[in-house]
């Protein structure tokens, strides 16, 4: 039986501005590939980072397997975000980021197209398609069931765009792993999902 990913009736709002999510709810399992598409400020990004665990619900729950997401450890739901230089700590080599989750083995790094000497730079001595590369496989440690990938390729130019979306759904398919990429591009959606939901529709 495949694993299970669900949101259910999740609340949110920063402060006390408007609502921003309201009684939202969303499944996704195990080997599936969902797009969910909606305009930039409707909420999608918010959502995604509920889902991984990174930020909690006001109201309503997530769920894996029936249970709340784990708060210590390697968690199964792995976020990549837009902006990969925000999910890293600029003061560590890369090196030690990637080690904070898991150690990848020299075929998963060559595929993605990382060379080893990387590891021993800055964030900031890496241009963005590189640093990208890199968060990827800071999440594809072997526990990880889930990929939410939050516009992982907007800042990126076509060529780039192609060859990491090549690699990753090669290891999604892989690994059987479930993801949800949050876009606001309907072609990119349904060229590598297999499901689409509409922000609206939640």
């Amino acid at each position: 039986m495949s694993m299970l990913l669900e949101g259910k009736n999740i609340c949110f709002r920063y402060g006390q501005e408007p609502w921003l999510l309201q009684d939202i709810n969303l499944q996704l399992e195990e080997g599936e590939r969902v797009g969910l598409i909606g305009p930039s400020g409707c909420g999608k990004s918010t959502l995604a980072k509920i889902l991984s665990g990174y930020l909690k619900p006001i109201r309503g729950e997530v769920l894996l397997a029936g249970k709340p997401l784990p708060e210590k450890g390697y968690c199964p739901v792995q976020l990549i975000y837009q902006h990969p230089e925000k999910s890293l700590n600029p003061r560590w080599k890369l090196g030690a980021s990637l080690a904070e989750g898991w150690e990848p083995d020299d075929q998963t790094l060559e595929e993605l197209g990382i060379e080893k000497e990387w590891l021993k730079r800055y964030p900031n001595e890496l241009s963005g398609g590189e640093l990208q590369r890199f968060c990827i496989a800071r999440v594809l440690g072997h526990p990880t069931r889930f990929i939410l990938a939050d516009e992982i390729s907007t800042m990126l130019d076509v060529i780039t765009q192609a060859q990491i979306w090549d690699v990753l759904l090669k290891i999604i398919k892989e690994r059987n792993m479930g993801l949800l990429t949050v876009t606001h591009n309907r072609a990119l959606a349904e060229k590598i999902c297999t499901r689409l939901i509409h922000f609206e529709d939640l």
